[in-house]
């Protein structure tokens, strides 16, 4: 098996994009189902601080992943970082690892379905992306 190899700046330019989709899935398109999902309001979330916290660790998680994923799709090999496989891998991630845990602990958690289904939306986006950036600029 020979690997095809990681390319940096695709990496980083993935975390970038998934990032950027965050602040769109949860702060335009699923603001109020999201609050509502997890129970709160948007006092009570201000009312428990405004820190940027959160969303350096979610940048840190999301470069780290892209990272993952990359090596992922370079194990295809040589010539096979590819949008397609990229796509492909990003959505086998997401099934495979993401939803799977991710419903376990919402189970029991027991949390709305609806905070499944968001949350689960978001990262098999994030996941997508990621793979059509590594897949397209390629190693």
């Amino acid at each position: 098996m020979d690997f095809g190899g990681l390319n940096y700046y695709a990496i980083v330019l993935a975390a970038v994009v998934s990032f950027l989709f965050g602040w769109l899935w949860y702060g335009v398109l699923f603001p109020n189902a999201w609050m509502a999902a997890v129970g709160k309001t948007e006092d009570e979330l201000k009312a428990e601080g405004n820190t940027p916290l959160p969303f350096i660790i979610a940048f840190i998680a999301q470069l780290i992943m892209a990272w993952v994923l990359a090596g992922v799709i370079g194990h295809l090999g040589t010539g096979e970082v590819t949008l397609k496989n990229g796509i492909i891998s990003g959505a086998f991630c997401w099934l495979g690892f993401v939803i799977t845990t991710m419903a376990v602990n919402h189970a029991f958690q027991v949390a709305k379905r609806a905070l499944t289904l968001i949350d689960g939306g978001h990262w098999l986006a994030v996941l997508i992306l990621q793979g059509a950036v590594i897949g397209l600029m390629g190693v």
